[in-house]
């Protein structure tokens, strides 16, 4: 940026401190950006972790005076005041599956998520299907590795049978519980779908919760369950870390672009009149 020296000194302050402005949202929204790569290497063996992506949108723009009427595309001297976050996109695409031998662990093939009760009794939804059978009182019930329980089809506490000593699960997510060979009862896994999921509400540990972007979950019997499997994270490491260099460099260059309109500000100070 050139500063005319005939400028009057509110003049220069005023587009000194509109550089400043602009070069420090490049560095916020940069960091940003750093900051949700970070998460999605951090989460890299998360298991049913969907990555996240930042997008940008530049900011407003002011019109300057053209020497004359009337206003062309060639003699337009607008001038953009920086970027903002337009928004932060989740990938829902499916991870690759891996083989646990563990009969509680179960994966969805498809776009579908178990319908969880968290300890508030809220519905909430995720793709991570490590459960686990946990006592309480005098009943057991299925539950994820938080604690929450997973309802049925009917939205109801899945309750594992007294007496069970081993579950199986079709790939349609119809649980029979059995004592040795003995079949003793069955219940439905609640799978569910959304027709906007990019609306669903991160609620941390994987899960997720509707709203009125997603839409109402809604039962499918489009997807299946594969038993003895869990859902890798889908975060490309390859693609991660060419984001991240890019970040880095993009963060490096808006903090020297601040370092010299601060440096220029501290020069026009000390101009002599």
């Amino acid at each position: 940026m050139f500063i005319k020296v005939g400028l009057r000194g509110t003049e220069r302050m005023r587009i000194m401190y509109e550089a400043i402005n602009i070069a420090a949202s490049g560095l916020k929204n940069q960091q940003r950006r750093l900051d949700t790569i970070a998460d999605n290497i951090a989460n890299i063996n998360t298991v049913g972790f969907k990555g996240s992506r930042l997008d940008f949108k530049d900011a407003l723009y002011t019109a300057g005076n053209v020497p004359g009427p009337p206003y062309t595309p060639d003699g337009n001297q607008q001038k953009g005041h920086g970027l903002m976050v337009s928004s932060i996109t989740r990938d829902f695409s499916e991870g690759s599956l891996v083989s646990t031998g563990n009969n509680l662990d179960i994966a969805i093939i498809g776009d579908a998520f178990f319908e969880l009760e968290d300890t508030m009794g809220n519905a909430c939804y995720r793709r991570g299907g490590n459960l686990y059978d946990s006592a309480i009182g005098d009943r057991r019930y299925l539950v994820d590795s938080d604690g929450n329980f997973v309802r049925n089809t009917g939205g109801v506490r899945v309750i594992i049978p007294e007496g069970t000593t081993k579950i199986e699960v079709d790939e349609r997510g119809t649980m029979t519980f059995f004592s040795g060979e003995t079949p003793l009862m069955t219940d439905q896994l609640g799978i569910y779908k959304f027709q906007n999921k990019s609306g669903l509400m991160s609620a941390g540990g994987g899960k997720f919760r509707a709203t009125e972007a997603s839409g109402e979950a809604e039962p499918t019997t489009d997807a299946t369950v594969k038993q003895g499997y869990l859902e890798n994270s889908n975060v490309n490491l390859a693609e991660e870390m060419t984001r991240l260099i890019r970040a880095q460099r993009a963060f490096s260059l808006a903090g020297r672009a601040l370092s010299t309109a601060d440096q220029m500000e501290g020069l026009a100070n000390n101009m002599k009149r």
